[in-house]
């Protein structure tokens, strides 16, 4: 391990003092962001283009979004400690080459076997990029004011850019053709890339440098492999399948056995420091809890929209802009003003109760409603909530973490999304599912005389009553934020590496030592 000597005050001050660069180096990490959570949505929209040319049967046309959330949410905190080992630019520059060459590759394929393979690979280098991303925001902003205003941009982002990445997907499908919502990615990725190489400078001695935990690498992607995977097949083929149920009770023992693991081994993948923070825990908790809400709202609204609406897929695209820019206003001007001024808790708690208003909204809907009268208040109301409490939520789960840490706690955020993510996809739609049946089995009647009109009032139906789900969903979100998360407002000039001195073969602090070599 190098030796660290003791620099001189003013040498010191030096290298605390904040990257000239800093607001640059935000500019091109929004841009991957966005990126990534466009992704995310962009896809949905080409998929049936995509399965009719490329001759993809219904029963696997699932795998285009599955293998891309297998391979991102199981290779998650395994990117998180690369983030932390290699360093969080260098991972960061070839998670985007990666991604965009995996992009390419997507929209060139020629059959159901290379595009699958092409999202899988997306996936993964989404893993490298995402929590190096956000771990970067941690390392470079530690200035409470600063924090908050970079903090509200990139919350902004990750909330409102999976609504753009439907404007965008509808645009592309309806005047282009679906190869471009992958081809899309390759000049973001480019940009975002020469300019992340260009303008980052990660600050000094924030690696860590222990040896890689290899049990906990396989422990934890097997194990959030399993767990996607069985809530993704629950969605199709129902709670009670024999490999659902499997899928479940191999993520149990096996997340089980690696928490032990964690718990043994002298340098673990995720340090168990990391999650047992009250105010951290509480986090990743809470929000993922308000992905599962607005994953199922996503999902329902666009449907609804286009089959009972009849709107085309760009009309549902711009549909979403009350609730982007209810986002970026809850988390530019909400959430990024107040943050330094009021404890986290009290902008996150009203913040998925606010969202939970404009979510009890929707319970409203009917094939005829006002898209002004309903549709639009909620989607003000939910981007606002949701920006607000987006915000201190992404800058809480770093706070105060080692630099050491930076890259596998930002992990857990996407963690925490993009389980949400899946479980909010599966848990919902059964739900909407179910109630949809039992509407079409108690209107039989209608059926015989207008089977058209039935159909529709059940899709609604199953809609409205998952929708109740997601805004009890809401709420218990907030009353998690309000009774886990206590830490006070952000005080003084620092907000990281606040528990320095934990662990062995790290360089710890980032304004003391200089290495030598």
């Amino acid at each position: 391990m190098s030796k660290t000597d003791q620099l001189p005050l003013s040498k010191t001050a030096q290298l605390s003092a904040p990257d000239p660069s800093r607001w640059k180096a935000l500019a091109f990490i929004a841009l991957a962001q966005l990126m990534v959570v466009l992704d995310a949505t962009i896809v949905n929209i080409a998929l049936p283009s995509a399965q009719h040319a490329l001759g993809i049967s219904d029963a696997n046309k699932q795998w285009v979004i599955t293998a891309y959330a297998l391979a991102f949410g199981g290779l998650l905190l395994f990117g998180g400690r690369i983030a932390d080992l290699w360093g969080r630019k260098r991972t960061f520059v070839v998670g985007l080459l990666g991604f965009a060459a995996a992009s390419a590759l997507g929209g060139a394929a020629t059959g159901e076997a290379m595009l699958l393979g092409s999202r899988a690979l997306q996936g993964a280098f989404g893993a490298l990029l995402a929590p190096a991303a956000l771990s970067l925001l941690a390392v470079m902003f530690t200035d409470a004011k600063e924090r908050a205003k970079a903090f509200g941009i990139y919350g902004a982002i990750a909330g409102g850019g999976g609504a753009v990445g439907l404007i965008l997907g509808g645009f592309l499908t309806e005047y282009l053709n679906w190869r471009w919502t992958f081809f899309v990615n390759i000049p973001f990725a480019i940009v975002a890339a020469t300019g992340a190489y260009l303008v980052i400078r990660e600050p000094v001695g924030t690696r860590n440098r222990s040896r890689l935990d290899i049990p906990g690498v396989v422990l934890s992607t097997l194990g959030l492999v399993a767990l996607v995977y069985g809530f993704t097949r629950a969605e199709s083929a129902g709670w009670s399948d024999t490999v659902t149920v499997s899928m479940f009770i191999a993520s149990a023992v096996l997340l089980s056995a690696f928490v032990l693991t964690e718990a043994k081994v002298k340098h673990p993948l995720l340090p168990l420091r990391v999650i047992a923070n009250r105010n951290r825990g509480g986090v990743y908790l809470s929000l993922g809890l308000a992905i599962i809400a607005m994953f199922g709202l996503f999902l329902f609204l666009t449907y609804y929209l286009q089959v009972v609406k009849g709107y085309s897929p760009v009309k549902t695209g711009f549909a979403f802009l009350p609730m982007i820019a209810g986002m970026i206003t809850g988390s530019t001007q909400i959430g990024a003003r107040l943050m330094t001024r009021v404890p986290p808790r009290l902008l996150m708690g009203p913040g998925f109760l606010t969202a939970g208003i404009g979510m009890l909204f929707l319970t409203q809907l009917e094939v005829g409603t006002s898209y002004a009268a309903v549709i639009l208040p909620a989607q003000i109301l939910l981007g606002l909530g949701m920006g607000s409490a987006f915000m201190p939520a992404m800058s809480l789960a770093t706070i105060g973490v080692e630099p050491r840490d930076a890259g596998v706690a930002s992990a857990m955020v996407n963690t925490s999304q993009q389980v949400g993510g899946a479980i909010g996809t599966a848990l919902l739609n059964t739900i909407a599912a179910s109630a949809t049946t039992a509407y079409v089995t108690s209107h039989a009647a209608l059926g015989a005389t207008n089977p058209e009109l039935l159909k529709l009032q059940a899709m609604v139906s199953g809609f409205t009553a998952a929708i109740w789900w997601a805004v009890g969903i809401l709420v218990t979100a907030a009353v998690i934020a309000v009774t886990f998360i206590n830490t006070g407002r952000p005080g003084g000039s620092s907000v990281t590496g606040s528990n320095a001195g934990e662990g062995d073969d790290i360089e710890d602090e980032v304004r003391i030592p200089v290495v030598a070599h």
